[in-house]
């Protein structure tokens, strides 16, 4: 029986049982589409990366042996989506039997599922051997308790694949989390060595995207992509890390600083989520690393690191699987504001969001705090519509694929779902920002004021979040404090912050 296997351009796992055995009945088939690159407006990079990988990916498969069919963007007989081209390929070819691998993201899913069943082809679904837990497992795993608590399932995920347990099963060092340790700010030094020598040739793509007429934001050195495109160039980012970053990175993960882009990140989030990459891979690989280094590899270290991988990465895809399709649709503060336009060009006053919006446009790239605590903590504060940021998250960065993106987006980031993913909004006035980096040494406004022309938008704006959302964040226990204090300011210095902040969010565009 001849079979047609779609793969998809998150899905670039060589090590897949599907192609362990090449069979001449079947063929494999990759697709550039529009129904991928306008879905939102993604940053050029991200397409470019995207493209290249699965190019090369369908290259390795038929080097292999396999057959391998691949449909660019300008193909002639491109027939738009994912969907529609697989079916058509598969009336092409005759084929009796067609088949895929489980997508990450709902609406692929969706979208794959009603096909396969409408083909009139027997069908078969694989899981992708990616996850370390299934899109139901989540779902038992906090089946006798009220809420989400990552912790909870961090500590499941450890104990099950034993990462950095002992002999009797309890976490190394006698704590489960370090996160305590993982709060320095970066002042200079160590320094942060040079990145390694990745740069890859997307000239025929870009041109091809402009030629298709394809939208897009963001900048691109079209010979210079610096972002892996296959598993050597991941495995060379694993090693540079492990090597370089990590005896640093628990200690500095979540600072900022205006002369270094990148700090000790691994930047790998890419290649582990279009599977060039297995998470435990990763993983095992620190742990190891740990254990033959310990002098040079604090525990810390090790931990913070692996915490990202098993813990928040897996547990925002538990997540999505248990709380979607409802999940892209919820709006617990009944935000509505647009996003400024300065989103798309990093042209603010304030220093941080100048920084941050414009790291992610060149690079299409911020780590977790700027992404957090910077961008988002504005867009929460101002009352950003959560479609707005989610789609702007979407498409800037390079490793933001819907399962990953709208959890820690409208969940984290925005706490849109009411505290599914979070215990508390994660907001903050200057002072953290301040704390965390040197973004505030060189603004325009001033970090130690509320009110007034150059007081800093984050102090009051702030203070106008807790005010105008009393009734569904007064009796959270976690920031009780901030309403104790609020309630002890006198009501004139309340009603000018009030004031200052209404003023800024009405005259938001020119911040």
């Amino acid at each position: 029986m001849t079979t047609l296997r779609l793969i998809l351009g998150d899905q670039l796992n060589s090590q897949h049982h599907w192609f362990q055995d090449v069979n001449k009945h079947i063929s494999y088939l990759l697709i550039e589409c529009r129904s991928e690159t306008d879905y939102t407006v993604h940053h050029i990079q991200k397409i470019c990366a995207f493209f290249k990988a699965m190019r090369l990916f369908a290259a390795e498969l038929q080097s292999k042996g396999h057959k391998v069919i691949y449909i660019t963007l300008d193909h002639p007989e491109n027939q738009g989506s994912l969907a529609q081209n697989w079916l058509f390929q598969a009336k092409k070819l005759s084929v009796k039997k067609i088949g895929y691998l489980l997508p990450d993201e709902y609406r692929v899913d969706q979208a794959l599922s009603e096909a396969a069943a409408d083909s009139g082809m027997e069908v078969e679904v694989a899981d992708t051997d990616h996850f370390l837990t299934t899109r139901t497992d989540f779902g038992a795993i906090f089946s006798n308790r009220k809420q989400y608590i990552m912790e909870h399932f961090y500590r499941t995920m450890r104990t099950k694949y034993h990462i950095l347990m002992d002999e009797y099963a309890q976490p190394v060092g006698g704590k489960w989390n370090f996160d305590h340790d993982n709060r320095n700010a970066w002042k200079g030094t160590p320094g942060v060595p040079e990145l390694p020598n990745i740069a890859n040739d997307v000239s025929d793509i870009y041109q091809m995207l402009v030629k298709e007429g394809i939208s897009y934001i963001g900048d691109i050195k079209e010979k210079e992509l610096p972002w892996p495109v296959d598993a050597a160039q991941a495995k060379q980012l694993i090693q540079h890390f492990i090597e370089y970053l990590l005896p640093y990175f628990g200690s500095y993960q979540d600072a900022m600083h205006t002369q270094e882009t990148y700090l000790f990140h691994s930047r790998l989030s890419f290649a582990l989520n279009i599977k060039l990459i297995h998470p435990l891979e990763v993983v095992k690989a620190v742990e190891t690393a740990w254990k033959a280094n310990p002098d040079d590899i604090q525990l810390s270290q090790a931990e913070g690191f692996i915490r990202q991988i098993i813990g928040w990465r897996e547990y925002m895809r538990g997540v999505y699987w248990n709380k979607m399709p409802g999940y892209k649709h919820l709006n617990y503060f009944e935000h509505k504001r647009p996003l400024p336009s300065w989103f798309w060009t990093g042209e603010t006053k304030m220093n941080c969001l100048r920084h941050a919006i414009t790291n992610s446009l060149q690079n299409a790239y911020a780590h977790h705090i700027q992404r957090l605590m910077v961008i988002g903590n504005f867009a929460l504060l101002a009352g950003i519509d959560p479609d707005e940021i989610d789609q702007w998250y979407l498409g800037i960065y390079i490793d933001a694929l819907e399962w990953v993106e709208i959890t820690n987006t409208r969940g984290m980031s925005q706490f849109a779902d009411g505290g599914i993913v979070g215990t508390k909004p994660y907001v903050s006035s200057a002072n953290y920002i301040d704390k965390m980096s040197n973004y505030c040494t060189s603004c325009h406004y001033n970090k130690k004021l509320k009110t007034g022309d150059k007081a800093c938008p984050f102090n009051s704006l702030y203070w106008h979040f807790y005010h105008r959302h009393h009734d569904k964040l007064a009796n959270n226990p976690r920031i009780g404090m901030m309403y104790i204090t609020w309630d002890k300011m006198s009501s004139t210095v309340q009603s000018e912050m009030i004031q200052q902040a209404e003023r800024y969010l009405a005259d938001a565009e020119h911040l």
